[in-house]
């Protein structure tokens, strides 16, 4: 039977009957709706929703009176009592669910609120993005029906003091998969219960063979490594020896090009890609047409969005935004600039700072690329360094050299009187330190006009250490955030800097 075909429950086809709007017509329509449902909680009297909802212009109001908020503001002053278990905090009703989120920097976790009307935006939108496969062209029908395989975290969850569950929001989906989907889904919830990543892992492993899987789903990392002990446990020339039936490869959380080349040769033959923007805060946006450079944003459902421009107006040199920062709506934005996210949602965040920025690459059809986080950049000396710039980086010089690179890391350092660059490298294939350090440098200068300007001033240097493919998953597990939506930091600062040089000065 397959997927595509199923007959969806009644609430999510009428769901799914959507009216072709604009953008901008669609997200004021969020924005009234999360209005309304949350004008009696405590957030929503306190910053006048009512007001708002009474405005001739409700988002220009909306951004007059509600401030803008990052992590640490909006649990201090309003999500810590959600997880003392207050009622109407700032979505109705008591939280019974959060996500356990550190992103790639923090120490500490996150607990950021799930509600059942988040979820069932979620479930809506990832059932739009099945839907669209509908377009493909060939589609591999055969391949719908069978066995998706999803890598994430534990269902186990935490209990809290309050009453609430806490854990990975993969953990927590793959606890409430609908009834409809359970069919489908591997590796089925006991296994998924399992809260040791390698143990989970050798399990999967040992069951492969009983399945017959046409998705994988999850971060690069982990489904490149599942794949890769597979493989090697039954001395396969690649996977599809074993799942023949395997065509869609769904992934997100990082770029999927610096996992590309060692990832396709454990193939048999080639794969769809989809790309999907799911974080801890709602699904952002998928990927909704065939060899589309871009994924949808999802302006239709549970989530409002506002954005502003990454840049010296808007955020200080360590990447913190600044007071009062000029804020676009969605029919006021351009195409090819970077803009930080700032999210609304049906559980309870309201002009949350998520960290990433973005860049709309075909405003027409509200596609964007995730171009990297705002505080993961480099920009010491004026280099503008982004993500994005790297990711490409590392694709040119891989390919040129025809190596796989599945992680990297960089920092930015002191270096005699002026700075440097200093990059880690995942490369298991024998190549030398000097030629790659030369060669991302000058794939960078290629890339980024401000990057080649200050290559002849101030940062000085670009040093470049090449390690095990190995050596980062290891320090990953010493961190607690080995598997799962954990994803190894592209920019190290701080704190983490400190302990991955630790790390490696034990390794020696």
């Amino acid at each position: 039977m397959s997927l595509i075909e199923f007959n969806l429950p009644k609430s999510l086809s009428r769901a799914l009957k959507l009216p072709e709007n604009s953008p901008k017509r669609q997200q004021h329509k969020v924005l009234k709706k999360l209005l309304k449902k949350a004008k009696q909680t405590a957030f929503g009297q306190e910053y006048r929703f009512d007001e708002i909802l009474n405005s001739r212009h409700p988002g220009k109001k909306f951004q007059e009176l509600v401030p803008v908020s990052d992590y640490n503001s909006i649990y201090e002053k309003w999500w810590h009592r959600t997880l003392e278990g207050h009622t109407d905090v700032c979505w109705p009703g008591k939280i019974n669910y959060f996500a356990l989120s550190s992103g790639t920097s923090e120490a500490s976790s996150k607990y950021i609120p799930i509600t059942n009307e988040l979820m069932q935006g979620n479930k809506v939108t990832m059932i739009k993005q099945l839907l669209s496969l509908r377009n493909y062209d060939p589609l591999p029908v055969k391949s719908l029906g069978k066995g998706w395989l999803m890598l994430g975290g534990s269902t186990d969850l935490q209990k809290g003091s309050a009453g609430y569950y806490a854990g990975d929001l993969s953990g927590i989906t793959a606890k409430k998969v609908p009834f409809w989907f359970s069919p489908f889904y591997k590796p089925g919830k006991k296994i998924a219960k399992t809260k040791d990543w390698n143990e989970k892992l050798e399990i999967i492993v040992s069951e492969a063979p009983n399945w017959d899987i046409g998705f994988v789903v999850g971060v690069p990392a982990w489904i490149q490594m599942c794949m890769e002990m597979i493989v090697e446990r039954y001395q396969l020339k690649n996977i599809h020896e074993i799942w023949p039936n395997l065509a869609f490869f769904v992934h997100g959380g990082v770029s999927f090009e610096p996992y590309k080349k060692g990832f396709e040769k454990l193939l048999g033959k080639p794969l769809i890609y989809i790309e999907t923007y799911l974080a801890s805060e709602g699904f952002i946006a998928y990927q909704s047409r065939q060899n589309a450079k871009g994924m949808r944003l999802v302006t239709n459902e549970h989530i409002y969005h506002e954005f502003v421009a990454f840049d010296d107006k808007n955020f200080d040199a360590n990447g913190n935004i600044v007071p009062n920062p000029e804020v676009r709506m969605i029919h006021e934005v351009e195409e090819g600039k970077d803009y930080a996210l700032l999210l609304s949602t049906s559980a309870g965040a309201w002009r949350y700072l998520i960290g990433d920025t973005i860049r709309f690459i075909d405003k027409e059809n509200c596609e964007i690329i995730i171009t990297g986080r705002t505080k993961h950049f480099l920009s010491m000396v004026g280099e503008h360094l982004s993500v994005d710039n790297m990711n490409k980086a590392i694709q040119m010089v891989s390919e040129e050299l025809n190596v796989s690179i599945p992680e990297y890391t960089v920092a930015g350092i002191p270096y005699n009187q002026f700075f440097a660059h200093h990059w880690y490298v995942a490369c298991n294939d024998g190549v030398e330190a000097d030629v790659l350090r030369q060669k991302i440098d000058a794939a960078l200068c290629e890339l980024n006009d401000d990057y080649g300007v200050e290559r002849g001033s101030a940062l000085k240097a670009v040093l470049l250490d090449v390690h095990p493919e190995s050596t980062f998953m290891e320090f990953m597990e010493s961190k607690g955030k080995l598997g799962g939506q954990h994803k190894f930091p592209r920019v190290l600062k701080g704190k983490m800097l400190e302990d991955w040089n630790a790390f490696l000065a034990k390794r020696t």
